[in-house]
């Protein structure tokens, strides 16, 4: 019995200086987390497109050879929105992937880092968030889930799906050292109104009537669920995606702000 006692007593101080251990190797590496860098251009567009509609938009980040996570620059591809889901136009993105490599940038400048917003306070990923993830990002070597919130909150984390797979949260900042241009609203604008279109949040079944908003077991594009958006409206039937998508495609700069049919000239909208 004491020679059992003896052995457990030293066995506990062992575990006590262990976790003492890892508690302060913990604080070394919260310190050491990667940063995820926005050049000053990048984040001003991308604070500008997160306010067009209230809605999320999604998008690719793209970065410079040799520094794969400085952003600067967002596109934004063909996608349907809700106030808590995005789909994106399969051809669209295809189409966004060949310009990139005719612009001579390989995937991991263009293809990895996967950003998209919130309207409301909190960027914490979703289940279907992190379902997306998995989904589109889970045969790609590394890749990043950047998350702004119409708040101000943001997440940012990468994940490795080579090796032992790991993934770990990211610290975020606007580098200024580097060199920016003007803002540009107007082309801003025109890139969000020709992919960005607003979906009604719809039941897919009537049990789900009375579901909270929350609830991801919904059909975000159920039949009847669609609202006109933006100045289209008057132009496009807002029910008949084929014709919609097949127009942006032959002329994506379709949504003319001067044209007089629209309710909101683009001069009055950005004075």
């Amino acid at each position: 019995m004491m020679n059992a006692a003896l052995i457990v007593s030293p066995g506990r101080k062992r575990k006590t200086k262990r976790n003492g251990f890892r508690k302060g190797r913990t604080r070394t590496q919260r310190r050491q987390r990667p940063t995820i860098r926005f050049s000053p251009y990048a984040w001003a567009k991308l604070l500008f497109l997160r306010d067009a509609g209230n809605t999320e938009i999604g998008g690719f980040a793209i970065t410079p050879a040799g520094d794969p996570l400085l952003v600067e620059d967002v596109c934004l591809v063909r996608q349907r929105c809700t106030s808590v889901t995005v789909e994106f136009d399969d051809n669209s993105v295809a189409d966004l992937f060949d310009e990139q490599v005719d612009a001579g940038r390989q995937p991991e400048q263009f293809g990895r880092i996967w950003v998209h917003t919130h309207p409301g306070n909190s960027a914490n990923p979703s289940p279907t968030d992190e379902e997306t993830f998995d989904r589109c990002f889970g045969s790609v070597d590394w890749a990043v889930m950047f998350i702004l919130a119409q708040g101000g909150d943001t997440y940012a984390r990468v994940r490795f799906n080579v090796g032992p797979r790991t993934s770990q949260r990211m610290d975020v900042e606007v580098d200024y050292s580097q060199p920016f241009e003007a803002s540009n609203s107007f082309d801003w604008k025109r890139e969000f109104d020709a992919n960005v279109r607003k979906v009604t949040w719809q039941d897919s079944t009537p049990q789900h009537a009375n579901a909270a908003h929350s609830d991801f077991e919904r059909d975000p594009f159920a039949s009847g669920g669609d609202e006109p958006f933006g100045e289209y409206a008057n132009e496009l039937d807002p029910n008949d995606d084929e014709n919609w998508f097949d127009r942006c495609d032959t002329d994506p700069l379709f949504l003319d702000w001067e044209d007089p049919e629209c309710r909101t000239p683009m001069a009055a909208s950005i004075a």
